[in-house]
């Protein structure tokens, strides 16, 4: 037989294997239906052995398979930061090319200039002139005095959320601000355009768009919160509108900055002193505003140098800026340049924020753990948010937990399926704990929202676990296991000084408390009904081997002294139900010690006297009853039995297991203490 499955499989296994010839071969070398159902059999039989083989490989090889998947999403890190390191290498590249490039440009335009100066400056305002007489509604854009035309061309807008296009526009370039106009569907005599938005150089930033066919020759304009892009016709087209614009936007700065130095040292010369003080405090702004440089370069530019950090994700870049500003202006007076300078970078630190929230929302995806949050947490700690951070942090994490528990199988043996939910549950709490006492480590006031968190995340724990183990109405040994791992589980978080012992037993509670007491129920109900049928014989196991394996039952129930209530031939001068009774009652204090917390000791007490309580009126009833001397002789010797065996080893084993003595099954021992008489006599039990 095994020749021919051994046959089969690698029949089945080999590489021109052709189930249609197999089928016609089998179907004309079978003599009936017999053959056929034999064959049939043996392919199932060879199926489930495979599958058994999968099973085993995929429960062999899990650790593997979850060192796998770590090392992927670590490997996914490391690729996202290169990608970062090329995006800023190429920007740095850019940026050079751009300089040099526009170095030659002002050089060219000098010496355009010094040839030309008014003819090219008259020139300049009269095309800007004649192309503004074609758009609609721009009668007061000429009021400005210097304002000239630097670059123009037709573009194609895209929305910006699903890149489906929206109109064709033509856009004008000058020196001090962009002109986006619409195309008119019906023309008016020269009127072409109709006006749509006017943007200041210094509002908005440029931001190059990565060609993604059929979507290329795009860049986007950035004017926060929106944002609008635009298609060039080509990409010499794209490249020329994105060169202009930074070479405009930054001689705009360098221009408005000469303008400020050449203003100061023709600004009014301060008064001779007075004697009045009034004077004196209406002349200290003015010295403020001269000791205040914002004239520097960096500090032009670092409104746009921001959003183009936003844009490009590069959240470190940005808080880096925003610390460099304040270490530049720690010391220096409040002015009004100052406070207006504030105001746009303020500006720029909301939009900074809304981002980083939005990276740490639970509507992103949740893979990577707990370390794929520390990007966005230590930014939001830099910017003096540590709050929000905990928060969102603590929420990041606490959906991933949800996440994680409700995609967890529930398989048919409950067990196997507590061992995962412990081991996903318990590792993501200890992962967490570990990533925020690296993140929060000088903010000692956020620890006690991780603590109120960790017992919020214990609560939806227990939500599953109870909901499996005790909503499914399993026996109680089972549960006593499951209670076991999770608490051996949960006392791994000592490591890191977090006990959530006293939580986990309070919650457990009342779920563990229903199942002992429902459980006490199934018992007293079994045992009256085994006392209904009562008929006080001695047992006859029929065999040595029965007779051997109850004798090892009990005295792992700690009934040492059952062998002498074992007679020849396979006897036991012990009645059925006694004996029954005896091992239900010991399999119940067991389950019940490994269900115990000090909250169920007397739940657990007052059961165990209930139990004994039934089988003690049962053999006190009998006793009274029982006519024949034999019989009631009988019946004392198996209440002797639970006197004298049983109820001490309960004591001794309660007292064990809880640590200490139970004074109500003392007393019940001794309420019950049996009286030595005549077999004749009525009398039974004290």
């Amino acid at each position: 037989m095994a020749d021919t499955g051994s046959r089969l499989r690698r029949q089945l296994e080999s590489a021109n294997f052709d189930p249609q010839n197999y089928v016609k071969q089998l179907s004309q070398q079978s003599d009936g239906d017999r053959d056929l159902q034999e064959h049939r059999q043996k392919i199932q039989t060879l199926a489930d052995e495979t599958a058994q083989n999968l099973k085993k490989n995929v429960y062999k090889n899990y650790r593997q398979f979850i060192e796998t998947a770590k090392e992927i999403s670590y490997l996914e890190s490391e690729m996202y930061q290169l990608s970062h390191i090329l995006t800023e290498q190429k920007s740095i590249m850019e940026s050079i090319t751009q300089a040099l490039l526009s170095t030659d440009k002002d050089e060219t335009s000098k010496e355009m200039l010094a040839a030309f100066p008014k003819d090219t400056e008259d020139l300049k305002q009269r095309t800007l002139t004649s192309l503004l007489e074609k758009v609609e509604g721009v009668k007061n854009i000429m009021d400005t005095p210097g304002r000239h035309l630097v670059y123009n061309g037709d573009l194609s807008e895209f929305d910006v959320d699903n890149m489906a296009p929206i109109q064709r526009v033509h856009a004008f370039l000058m020196n001090d601000c962009l002109l986006v106009a619409t195309w008119l569907p019906n023309r008016r005599g020269a009127v072409k355009y109709k006006y749509n938005a006017l943007y200041d150089l210094e509002s908005f930033a440029v931001v190059n768009v990565k060609d993604n066919p059929p979507m290329k020759d795009m860049f986007k304009i950035l004017m926060f919160p929106d944002s609008r892009i635009f298609q060039a016709e080509n990409s010499k087209v794209k490249k020329e509108w994105l060169e202009i614009l930074d070479e405009t936007k930054k001689t705009k700065v360098t221009r408005d900055r000469h303008k400020k130095e050449e203003e100061a040292p023709n600004s009014p010369v301060r008064a001779e002193a007075s004697t009045n003080p009034f004077d004196e405090d209406e002349d200290e702004p003015a010295d403020c505003e001269e000791a205040v440089d914002l004239s520097l370069e960096w500090i032009q530019e670092l409104p746009e140098d921001l959003d183009v950090c936003i844009a490009q994700r590069d959240f470190e870049g940005a808080v880096d800026l925003l610390d460099k500003l304040n270490e530049y202006l720690k010391d220096q007076p409040v002015t009004q340049k100052v406070k207006e300078l504030r105001s746009k970078v303020d500006e720029r630190v909301r939009q900074l924020t809304e981002v980083l929230v939005f990276e740490l929302s639970p509507d992103r995806s949740l893979r990577g753990g707990p370390k794929a949050t520390r990007r966005a947490v230590s930014q939001l700690i830099r910017l003096g948010q540590s709050t929000k951070a905990c928060e969102l942090f603590l929420k990041n994490r606490a959906a991933a937990v949800q996440t994680a528990i409700r995609q967890l199988r529930i398989e048919g043996a409950t067990l196997l399926y507590i061992h995962k939910l412990c081991n996903i549950f318990f590792t993501s709490l200890l992962e967490t704990a570990k990533e925020f006492e690296m993140d929060f480590a000088g903010n000692t006031g956020c620890y006690s929202a991780f603590v109120v968190w960790s017992r919020s995340a214990i609560r939806m724990f227990v939500d599953a676990f109870s909901k499996q183990v005790f909503d499914s109405k399993e026996s109680l040994s089972t549960a006593g296991e499951c209670v076991k791992v999770a608490k051996e589980h949960c006392n791994q978080l000592s490591e890191i000084g977090l006990d959530l012992t006293f939580t986990l037993q309070s919650l457990l509670v009342k779920d563990i408390k229903a199942a002992l007491l429902s459980y006490k129920d199934i018992i007293i109900e079994a045992t009256k009904h085994r006392n209904s049928e009562e008929m006080w014989r001695r047992m006859n196991l029929m065999t040595p081997e029965a007779l051997a394996k109850l004798k090892e039952e009990m005295r792992s129930c700690g009934m040492g002294s059952f062998e002498h209530y074992t007679g020849d031939d396979c006897w036991v001068n012990l009645s059925y139900t006694v004996v029954a009774f005896t091992k239900q009652l010991m399999s119940f204090l067991e389950e019940g010690l490994k269900l115990y917390f000090p909250e169920l000791h007397m739940v657990l007490l007052e059961s165990l006297r209930e139990i004994i309580l039934v089988a003690v009126q049962h053999v006190d009833y009998s006793l009274r009853c029982e006519q024949d001397g034999e019989k009631k002789a009988f019946i004392l010797q198996n209440v002797n039995f639970l006197h004298d065996t049983v109820l001490p080893v309960v004591e001794r084993r309660f007292e064990e297991g809880v640590g200490k003595p139970a004074k109500q099954l003392q007393d019940l021992r001794k309420t019950t203490r049996p009286v030595r008489v005549n077999p004749e006599s009525t009398n039974s039990v004290v």
